[in-house]
Formats: C-alpha cells, structure tokens, sequence
C-alpha cells in the first residue's frame, strides 16, 4: 500500500524589504492617503502585522480597523498611565471592539522614583514592546512628521532596530487633513487634549501642558524626546 502521510513543508518567511524596496515604497506613498498605506500593509503582511497605540486619541486605530476589523492593537500598559488614559482605551474597545493586546512590564521593573527616566522606560515600555512584537514581521505606529523636529523626517515605512518592517502611515498626512478626519469621524479622544496635552505618556514624565512643540511637555527641562520605542 503505498504511503499516504502527508511530507511535512519547511515554509520560509519571506525576507525582510530590501532598502531599494524601502525606498520604492516611500516614493510611492509619499503622497498616499494613510487608508492606502494600511491597506498594503494589510495585504502585505496578514496577521503577521499589529497596531500600537498609546491612546492619546484612536486616530491610527479608527483608519486600521475600517480596513481590517482583526488587527491587533498593541497597548503598553506602564502601569503609570493617567487614568484619562485608561478611560480612553475604555471607551476606544467599545466603539471598535478591538482586538487588544495589553502588554505589561515584569513585576520587578524599575520606575522614575527610583532610578533614571531611561532605565524606567526601557524596563516599562522598550521591553515589553519587544515581547509583543515576537513572532511579527510588521507593524504600524502612530509616528508623525509633525510630532517634534526630531520626528521630521520620519519615512513612511522603514526597517527598525529588530528587522521589522515600521510602517507610520500618518506620518507624511498634513495636519489639517488628519484633524478634519478625526472631527468627521469623531474619534475617541483623551480628555488631556482639550486641557493642552497634545502628547501624553506616564504621569510622571508628562509634567505640563504642551507649547509649541507637541512634545514639550515631556520630560520637561531635560533634553529627552523619546521614550526609546521608535529608536
């Protein structure tokens, strides 16, 4: 009887772009509508792609799901998030009934009291950001060319530090688009907002009402930017 066991197929995944890739797809979607960019990601990627979000508004999540409903939406829960924050996580799963996935640091992660903003912040967010993305090949962050100068040049899609395919679909999306999408769609919005918090992280390192640069009321009077996730 001849043998009917399946032979079992060694699948590679597929490498990751090629910088003349990279560049061919942020000639292209230079000018794209953020909606475009996902879309490719989408069909790109599959459910090897995830979103993250820290919730300062539902911007980047109310565009993904309207093009896949499935995508798992990555949240960094420091444990030190403004209760603002958690409201809008909150009120975000109801309207879009999100596939969340809530990644939390180790129970012996250092916090600002006690050492230096950096190491709390590797051990709150850069740590667990790297466990979520395990396993992935994509994802999609909330980047903007607008954030701060630091952010200016910020591609579209790039490759990050783990060999992961970064896609910031807003990042070239001039503001007054995105803020005439976000009122026609009324999305979910952290209530820091209206108080003058364009950017929001913890509670201790988001000390005061932003001016004119989005980020400035983090980590004020220091020199620090960046938490060290988009690094």
């Amino acid at each position: 009887m001849a043998n009917t066991t399946a032979t079992p197929v060694l699948l590679r995944r597929p490498a990751a772009l090629t910088s003349a890739e990279v560049a061919a797809l942020n000639g292209r979607f230079e000018a794209a509508h953020p909606t475009e960019v996902i879309c490719w990601a989408v069909e790109a990627f599959g459910d090897d792609l995830c979103l993250t979000t820290s919730f300062s508004d539902t911007l980047l999540v109310d565009l993904a799901v309207a093009v896949d409903p499935d995508i798992e939406v990555v949240f960094l829960d420091t444990g030190l998030h403004f209760a603002e924050t958690l409201d809008t996580l909150r009120r975000a799963m109801v309207r879009y009934e999100l596939h969340l996935r809530v990644e939390r640091p180790d129970e012996s992660a250092p916090d600002l009291f006690a050492v230096a903003t950096e190491a709390c912040c590797a051990a709150r967010k850069v740590a667990p950001l790297d466990r979520a993305l395990a396993g992935r090949r994509a994802w999609l962050s909330g980047m903007r060319r607008d954030d701060h100068a630091g952010r200016s040049d910020t591609p579209i899609v790039q490759i990050d530090r783990r060999g992961l395919v970064k896609v910031n679909p807003l990042a070239a999306w001039p503001a007054s688009e995105a803020e005439a999408y976000a009122t026609e769609r009324d999305i979910v919005l952290n209530p820091l907002i209206a108080e003058g918090y364009a950017s929001i992280g913890c509670w201790p390192c988001t000390q005061r009402p932003t001016d004119d640069d989005a980020r400035s009321g983090r980590w004020a009077g220091s020199t620090r930017q960046e938490c060290g996730i988009h690094r």
